[in-house]
C-alpha cells in the first residue's frame, strides 16, 4: 500500500491577500474540507500532519539576505523603503499583514513534504498550500514571496538526491527554471499557457538550459483554449520519456489548476478530467512524489481538482456525488451542480486543427533538442 501524508493547518486562514486579490486562502480550507468529508484523511495508510513555519534560515537556501530582510520588515503589513524594487505593492504582490509569516508557514509544509517522502516515512506527501513557482531570489512574483518549491528541491540536493519536477499549472514555473537553469542535477518541465499570451512572457520550447544544465530545462507553451486533449498528447509524448531517461529519486510536481476552463485568470479549457489522467500517470513514473498546490481562482474547482488529485495518490475511488452535509455548508463557495467531475470539454473545427498542429511542432521541437 502507498504511504501518503496530508500537510495542512487552520493557520493558513490568519492571512489574507485582501478582498479584491484574486488568490483566496480559504480554497486551502475548503479542500481540505472537502477531503475530510470524503473520508480521505482516515484511510490505513494516511497521514495528517499539521503544518509547521519554517526557519529564517532555511529560507537563505535560494533567498537573498536583503530581500529576506525587506519581508521581515514588510510583515508588520505596512509599506517599506524599497518594496517596489523587490515586487513588493499594490497589484499581484500586496503588503498585508504577516506575508513573511504566511510565506514562512507555506515553505515549512513544503519542507516537511519533502524531509518525510525523503527519509522513507512516506512514498508521497500533499502540501495544497506549496507551489508558489514565480519567486525569485531576491523579488516577489506572480502572488508569490517566496519559492518554496526551490527550498524545498536545495533541501534534498543537499542530500544527495536527484530530483526532477512536473508542473502543470497555466502559467510558466519562471522561478524553478531560472534556480536551477545551469544545472544537471534538477530536471525542470513546465506545460503552461504560451507566454505570448499570458503572465510570466517565458517558458518558450527554445529555453532549454544553459551551461551543464542544457538540456535539462522543458517547457511546453500551449496555445490559448487548448483543451484535454491537447494537453494530455503534449503531456504524455514528453512526460513520461523524460522521468525514465532522467531517472529521478524524488519527483515534485506543481499541480496549479488554473488551467481549466472555468479559470478568471488564463484561457486554457482543461477540465479535472484531464488534470486526473495527468495526476495518475505522474504518481505511475514517480519513484517517490512531493505534491504540492499552485494557482487556481475558480476555489470550487481547487477544492474539487485537489479532493481527486488525494484521492488518486491514496489508490482510492471516490464517488461522484459531493457529500450532502459539505455541500448544505459550501454552496455559496460555488457548489452548486453536486458533482465532483467536470463534463467533458472539447474544441473543434479549423481553431483545434490549428492548435493540434502547433502542439506537434512544439512536441517534435522538445524531442528534436532534448
Amino acid at each position: 500500500m502507498t504511504k501518503t501524508a496530508f500537510i495542512y493547518t487552520d493557520e493558513f486562514l490568519k492571512f489574507d491577500y485582501g478582498p479584491t486579490h484574486p488568490f483566496k486562502i480559504f480554497r486551502l480550507k475548503l479542500t481540505y474540507e472537502l477531503i475530510k468529508a470524503y473520508g480521505l484523511l482516515s484511510l490505513p495508510d494516511t497521514q495528517y500532519i499539521e503544518a509547521r513555519m519554517t526557519e529564517g534560515e532555511e529560507l537563505l537556501l535560494f533567498h537573498d539576505r536583503e530581500y529576506i530582510e525587506v519581508l521581515k520588515a514588510a510583515n508588520v503589513g505596512i509599506e517599506v523603503p524599497s518594496a517596489y524594487y523587490y515586487g513588493l505593492g499594490p497589484g499581484d504582490n500586496p503588503i498585508f499583514k504577516g506575508l513573511f509569516d504566511w510565506s514562512k508557514l507555506v515553505t515549512g509544509a513544503s519542507l516537511q513534504a519533502a524531509s518525510m517522502v525523503e527519509d522513507g516515512e512516506v512514498d508521497i506527501a500533499f502540501n495544497i498550500s506549496g507551489g508558489l513557482h514565480h519567486a525569485m531570489a531576491s523579488r516577489a512574483s506572480g502572488f508569490c514571496y517566496i519559492n518554496d518549491i526551490v527550498i524545498a528541491i536545495i533541501s534534498l540536493l543537499k542530500r544527495g538526491r536527484r530530483v526532477a519536477y512536473i508542473d502543470i499549472d497555466a502559467h510558466h514555473g519562471d522561478g524553478v527554471q531560472e534556480a536551477f537553469y545551469d544545472t544537471d542535477k534538477v530536471l525542470t518541465i513546465s506545460i503552461h499557457e504560451t507566454g505570448r499570451m499570458l503572465f510570466p512572457g517565458t517558458g518558450f520550447e527554445n529555453e532549454v538550459g544553459k551551461g551543464e544544465g542544457e538540456g535539462y530545462s522543458v517547457n511546453i507553451p500551449m496555445p490559448p483554449f487548448s483543451d484535454d486533449e491537447l494537453f494530455l498528447y503534449a503531456f504524455h509524448e514528453v512526460v513520461p520519456p523524460l522521468i525514465k531517461k532522467f531517472n529521478p529519486d524524488i519527483v515534485f510536481t506543481q499541480l496549479g489548476v488554473d488551467s481549466f476552463h472555468s479559470d478568471p485568470l488564463t484561457h486554457l479549457n482543461y477540465t479535472n478530467n484531464g488534470f486526473c489522467e495527468a495526476v495518475k500517470k505522474i504518481k505511475e513514473i514517480s519513484p517517490r512524489l512531493v505534491a504540492l498546490g499552485g494557482g487556481g481562482y475558480d476555489i470550487a474547482n481547487v477544492a474539487k481538482a485537489w479532493t481527486l488529485a488525494w484521492a488518486i495518490m491514496n489508490d482510492v475511488e471516490i464517488p461522484d456525488e459531493i457529500p450532502s452535509d459539505f455541500l448544505k455548508a459550501y454552496f455559496r463557495e460555488g457548489f452548486f451542480s453536486g458533482k465532483m467531475r467536470d463534463e467533458i470539454y472539447t474544441e473543434k473545427g479549423i481553431r483545434k486543427e490549428q492548435m493540434r498542429e502547433e502542439v506537434k511542432r512544439v512536441v517534435g521541437l522538445i524531442k528534436e533538442k532534448v
